[in-house]
């Protein structure tokens, strides 16, 4: 009786272990994070103060003396 417990217990915990199909959906929900990060930082990036200050530091360094 113990060894059959022993067998199910470890086909019940084999199946609860089974992941099929969240990788693919993990990886999806991770691409459509990393697109809306890129989109918000595009737009900070692209914005007036932000490519004005971009643009000083650029423009600080290429005329520095050497």
């Amino acid at each position: 009786m113990w060894k059959t417990m022993s067998g199910r217990w470890r086909a019940l915990l084999r199946r609860m272990r089974n992941d099929s199909g969240m990788t693919t959906s993990e990886y999806a929900m991770g691409t459509i994070a990393a697109c809306a990060f890129a989109a918000v930082l595009y737009k900070i990036v692209t914005s007036g103060t932000v490519s004005g200050a971009l643009e000083a530091v650029i423009g600080k360094a290429l005329d520095a003396q050497f």
